[in-house]
């Protein structure tokens, strides 16, 4: 069986808030939770962006035993790594080794905000296999110096370092991303349920680490209401990574999404309160071989009875699976 997490889903929460639901998802029982960090909202509808980073400093010191992660941060252009590599080196030692450092290639929506355009894919895959090398350097302790096509580092070095060094889970929707998860990542990070890309992963050098996987659900006694919310604050995902990567704005994905149904996203996120759609939403990623799983609640008009569904109906039901 999968662990399984809950998304602290910044697009949507207010800070505060993002604080009072990790620490209601340990209490609920959650294995772990992850983090998005964004400069903006896919949609203006979910009407939020606040620092990830900030969050996960209150997050670390208002929670005890709640593993954390971020999913996933992008250290080729908003960060620098060398700054990513000190912010993840610092949450390790506020979390007192609960954090795992998630990393991704990003998002144009994000990324484009320092002005430095956004780079073809490959590009930005060159760039993210510097970017890791960057972080594991400095784990390591000590002053570093490196020299890439993209990053260097001038004698760095980070004093504050957890007993161990940060895990690095790395994200990946195809092979040259997979390869780069498997030759440098402790972990893969995956949207969707492909057996493929883990079988592929595996076979690259990933064979025995875990691999993270994220599912939406719209949880509300209503399943009409749930439809609709998930379709008023979900839709962009429907467009899949290649739109998702591209878009500059959430003006963009918008109009992206003009054309997408309240049933096209009902036919990709459980909505209402049957657990057991969420349960075969489940199954097909431990299938695929996903050992994580973290849950997003869709909007959050109804977190406080999605914790409350999950404690008594949800979670036992998935432990069970």
């Amino acid at each position: 069986m999968a662990e399984i997490g809950f998304t602290l889903m910044c697009e949507q929460t207010p800070a505060k808030e993002l604080v009072e639901d990790a620490v209601a998802a340990e209490r609920t029982g959650f294995d772990y939770a992850v983090i998005s960090d964004h400069y903006f909202p896919w949609l203006e509808e979910m009407g939020h962006s606040p620092y990830a980073w900030s969050v996960l400093g209150a997050v670390a010191q208002a929670t005890e035993r709640l593993p954390l992660m971020t999913y996933v941060t992008c250290p080729i252009m908003r960060y620098h790594p060398a700054v990513v590599a000190q912010k993840a080196a610092t949450m390790g030692v506020l979390s007192d080794g609960r954090f795992t450092l998630g990393v991704g290639a990003g998002e144009n929506l994000n990324e484009h905000v320092v002005g430095h355009g956004w780079p073809p894919v490959n590009t930005r895959h060159e760039m993210f296999r510097e970017a890791i090398e960057v972080i594991k350097e400095l784990f390591q302790g000590g002053y570093r110096n490196y020299r890439g096509e993209y990053f260097d580092l001038d004698s760095a070095r980070l004093f504050d370092l957890p007993e161990r060094p940060v895990p690095i889970a790395v994200a990946a929707s195809g092979e040259q991303s997979v390869d780069i998860a498997a030759e440098l990542g402790d972990g893969l990070v995956s949207t969707d349920p492909d057996r493929s890309l883990v079988e592929k992963y595996a076979a690259s050098g990933g064979e025995g680490k875990p691999v993270y996987g994220q599912l939406a659900v719209c949880y509300d006694p209503d399943r009409d209401a749930a439809i609709e919310r998930a379709h008023r604050m979900w839709r962009w995902a429907v467009t899949g990574w290649k739109v998702m990567s591209e878009l500059p704005a959430p003006v963009n994905f918008a109009a992206a999404t003009e054309t997408v149904r309240p049933q096209d996203v009902a036919e990709k996120v459980p909505c209402g309160a049957d657990v057991d759609a969420v349960v075969e939403a489940v199954r097909q990623y431990t299938e695929a071989g996903f050992t994580h799983l973290a849950l997003v609640q869709v909007g959050r008009e109804r977190q406080r009875e999605f914790f409350e569904w999950s404690e008594k109906e949800l979670l036992p039901a998935l432990r069970d699976l």
